[in-house]
């Protein structure tokens, strides 16, 4: 059952995750860059919710790994879009973002790990 709930734990963590970055979105000032940035944010945020579920109906460990390294892609570049938005001054003050920042390095931090993990099981499977 632990194992269960941690899942479902990193799930809601990473629709959360989602839902504060499309927040961040909406507040945005309606300019280009803006306009640009806040589309691929929400593409790249909400990205690694999807591929997480899908991850956990992996049909291979390889698979499990593929769509993994996919989720940690995607939150690797919500980080840089996080960056360009508070260092191009588009949120005010830029310490709103600062949150957002350090939940994205720790599922980042997260997915690293398990990748780790699942990549020794991989070879222990193997050997």
């Amino acid at each position: 059952m632990a194992k269960e709930q941690r899942k479902f734990d990193l799930e809601e963590r990473l629709i959360n995750f989602a839902v504060r970055a499309i927040a961040v979105v909406e507040a945005l000032p309606k300019t280009l860059a803006s306009m640009h940035l806040g589309n691929q944010l929400v593409r790249c945020s909400t990205s690694p919710a999807h591929n997480y579920a899908e991850a956990q109906g992996a049909e291979s460990l390889s698979d499990f790994i593929h769509k993994m390294k996919i989720a940690l892609k995607e939150l690797r570049e919500t980080h840089v879009c996080l960056r360009i938005l508070a260092q191009a001054n588009l949120i005010k003050p830029e310490s709103k973002l600062e949150p957002l920042l350090l939940e994205c390095n720790e599922l980042i931090a997260i997915f690293v790990a398990s990748i780790a993990t699942a990549k020794k099981n991989q070879r222990r499977t193997t050997s």
